[in-house]
């Protein structure tokens, strides 16, 4: 029996809100790269008699990255992960292809999640400016429902 497989465009959707401003920054247009990883951390139940290591499932680990075009201003992504530095309270919400959520789409929201640090200046002459950013921790949450 063949699979189907399904090939579509990357071009996700990402938007920031840091808690200490509330505001909702899209970061769709600026960012240009994004990668969201999801899991559990493993913890060991291994007891006598096992013949291998035994994992149950614990806390929920997550890790967003993204690779943002540098601009500066009130509105700017700059100020928004500015004011996400440091706190372990800010929500992302992040779809693979558009904002309408599906089975082939699904949109996942980490909500308390935390940016410990970034890069505000870096640039080489002649190049485009931009800021690598890796929010740690939080819940993540799988939605596949069109709103």
């Amino acid at each position: 029996m063949a699979t189907s497989t399904t090939t579509y465009l990357t071009n996700p959707t990402v938007t920031i809100t840091p808690a200490t401003s509330g505001t909702l920054f899209d970061a769709t247009s600026v960012t240009s790269s994004a990668t969201l990883t999801v899991g559990y951390d493993p913890l060991e139940s291994t007891s006598f008699g096992d013949t291998g290591h035994v994992f149950v499932k614990g806390l929920q680990a997550v890790e967003v990255t993204l690779t943002c075009y540098a601009y500066y201003g009130s509105t700017s992504v700059e100020a928004t992960l500015f004011a996400a530095l440091g706190t372990g309270t800010s929500t992302i919400v992040i779809s693979p292809a558009g904002a309408t959520e599906s089975a082939s789409n699904p949109e996942y929201t980490i909500t308390n999640t935390m940016l410990s640090s970034f890069t505000p200046i870096t640039g080489s002459y002649g190049e485009l400016s931009m800021f690598d950013v890796t929010f740690t921790g939080g819940t993540f949450a799988r939605d596949i429902t069109s709103p």
